[in-house]
């Protein structure tokens, strides 16, 4: 069973199809967004050993030719080398603007092949399969690509959306449940930001989520989506409604600076973090009550996740640090911090007033802990 949910953001407006088999099927699927019968894809060695040859099969099948590049994984690919290496490598392939450049990964490739389309010929068409939860929830939809810098996380890139998702539920089953779980810190947070409902569905249905049932991943996945989409299409470049989907990052982009993008702290762990540290500075604030960061710290570690920085392995810099690195957010605004708050589960909003003290205060229990 196969669903859409429609991105409509009018001339930019493209389809997110969500279900299984989709990866076998991705030559139907893009058939009719090309020019001629020849595409390219980017993919990481990893992805590529496990879902290349289903791809490029499926093209076949639609005598679609194609050509593929496979990067090393991780988060020290998106860099200004391996962006040059792909746009060189886009060009070298003779790439022209009507044609179509697939990302096969997960936020990585994503990000970094969505970039490259976005500054090759002054803009390429791209399509995203997500092979990761995280991916399939958050990355791939919504045009926000780029590559990092020494400063910081994503500070270098550009607004490009893609012409179709395709999410294969069916991928998931081959991550290691690290990545799954990782991934599973962007789907608690679309409930925490605005559907309170949706997060009583994922405390529910935990057992269900976490053995990656088919039926339950395909509603955690859509609905997910479907949120995304709605802020998407009121805020697309993120003036105002669209920094809700920073729940949580605040704290997480300087905890990933803080262990240097290493496997130390995954994204979405980081995440999972964050929007616990949120709801704690939240109920500090006297915003929301002290049973909301209790409860999400419970649904996480039910799911078996890190919910704490005494999860974080290694050493960790001090909470002045921290808040330090915090200050080179991207949603850092004349000066000020944005934090992502919350009046409870369901009830987010962007803020530039939580005092620092009170801040490192929540930093320095939590590092207390470890």
């Amino acid at each position: 069973m196969t669903g859409t949910v429609h991105v409509a953001l009018g001339e930019r407006a493209y389809d997110v199809r969500i279900g299984e088999g989709l990866l076998a099927r991705a030559g139907a699927e893009i058939a009719p967004l090309l020019k001629r019968p020849r595409l390219v894809i980017v993919s990481d060695e990893t992805v590529a050993e496990a879902h290349l040859a289903t791809l490029t099969q499926a093209l076949e099948a639609e005598g679609i030719g194609s050509a593929a590049l496979t990067l090393t994984p991780g988060e020290a690919t998106k860099c200004w080398r391996e962006l040059e290496r792909v746009v060189e490598w886009l060009l070298a392939q003779k790439v022209e603007r009507r044609d179509v450049v697939i990302a096969l990964g997960g936020g990585v490739i994503g990000d970094l092949v969505g970039f490259a389309a976005a500054v090759l010929r002054r803009g390429v068409r791209f399509v995203q399969i997500p092979t990761s939860l995280l991916a399939q929830v958050d990355s791939s939809v919504g045009g926000k690509t780029g590559i990092n810098s020494p400063a910081g996380k994503n500070l270098i890139g550009a607004f490009h959306q893609p012409s179709l998702v395709l999410a294969d539920i069916d991928v998931l089953q081959s991550l290691t449940d690290r990545d799954f779980l990782a991934g599973y810190g962007e789907v608690v947070k679309y409930g925490l930001l605005g559907d309170a409902a949706f997060f009583e569905w994922l405390e529910d249905n935990a057992g269900a989520v976490e053995s990656r049932d088919p039926a339950a991943l395909t509603h955690a996945v859509t609905r997910s989506v479907e949120m995304k989409a709605g802020i998407v299409v009121r805020d697309e470049t993120e003036q105002g409604d669209r920094a809700l989907l920073n729940l949580g990052h605040t704290f997480c982009h300087a905890l990933e600076a803080a262990t240097g993008y290493s496997d130390r702290l995954l994204h979405g762990e980081g995440v999972a973090i964050g929007c616990a540290l949120a709801f704690e500075l939240s109920s500090r604030l006297g915003l929301c009550p002290q049973e909301d960061p209790s409860r999400l710290r419970v649904h996480l570690r039910e799911m078996g996740m890190k919910a704490d920085l005494a999860d974080i392995p290694g050493e960790l810099p001090s909470a002045e640090a921290l808040y330090e690195l915090m200050g080179q957010d991207k949603k850092v605004v004349d000066g000020a911090i944005r934090f992502i708050l919350a009046r409870g589960i369901g009830e987010a909003f962007v803020s530039s007033d939580a005092p620092r003290e009170t801040v490192l205060g929540v930093l320095r229990d939590g590092l207390a802990g470890r």
